[in-house]
């Protein structure tokens, strides 16, 4: 189960990196167009402080030079106010983006953290089946070796063609391998045939293992 659960989240971590990118992408735009704005807004307001040097100097004499000078600092007072609001727009929007790239980094973290544990939880869980194979491998091994070599080809090789059964439990007069009940000359067969004898079902030719609830 840990292996549906990991692709799941990673899924998930692979969108909100994604979204993360995104946000992140989004806030650096807005800081590059911030610094830019504001670096208007400062031209604006120098050189509005040159010209109101000049005028209060009173270098400027002519009636009309003053008219125009007067003219352009209100000109340059209205434009910095323009520009300063684009500034609170767009501060506005880059502390929005911001707090998208906190939420989503913690969102990231989160199921990069769930990733981990799942991980965690199925390589834990793969080392136990690899010690659990190992184990019967062995224990294989040793009933293996007291087994008739003809017994045990023909053991494979029912195995092989039966899904990994080559031999079934006859319970209550039916083959478990198949669930079939067997016929009674059959049955009548196997009640007669020695204890060694190598007996199998007729419907699916898995060996039949005699026990004591066979029914016979």
């Amino acid at each position: 189960p840990e292996h549906a659960e990991i692709e799941s989240l990673t899924k998930d971590h692979t969108q909100l990196r994604d979204l993360l990118v995104a946000a992140q992408t989004e806030e650096s735009d807005c800081a590059r167009e911030q610094t830019k704005a504001e670096q208007d807004v400062d031209q604006v307001r120098q050189r509005a402080a040159r010209d109101q040097q000049r005028l209060d100097s009173g270098a400027v004499t002519s009636p009309k030079d003053l008219e125009n000078l007067q003219r352009e600092i209100a000109s340059l007072a209205k434009r910095q106010g323009d520009l300063e609001d684009v500034v609170l727009e767009v501060m506005e929007r880059r502390e929005s983006a911001q707090e998208r790239v906190a939420e989503l980094t913690e969102r990231v973290g989160s199921v990069q953290g769930r990733l981990d544990d799942a991980a965690a939880r199925r390589d834990s869980a793969v080392g136990e089946l690899d010690a659990e194979a190992a184990s019967v491998t062995k224990e294989r091994e040793v009933i293996a070796a007291s087994v008739p070599a003809d017994l045990l080809k023909l053991y494979d090789k029912l195995r092989e063609q039966q899904g990994g059964v080559g031999a079934a439990k006859l319970y209550q007069r039916s083959c478990q391998g198949c669930r079939q009940e067997l016929a009674i000359t059959e049955l009548s067969e196997i009640r007669s045939a020695a204890p060694d004898t190598v007996v199998r079902c007729e419907n699916c030719r898995r060996i039949l293992v005699r026990t004591a609830d066979s029914g016979l």
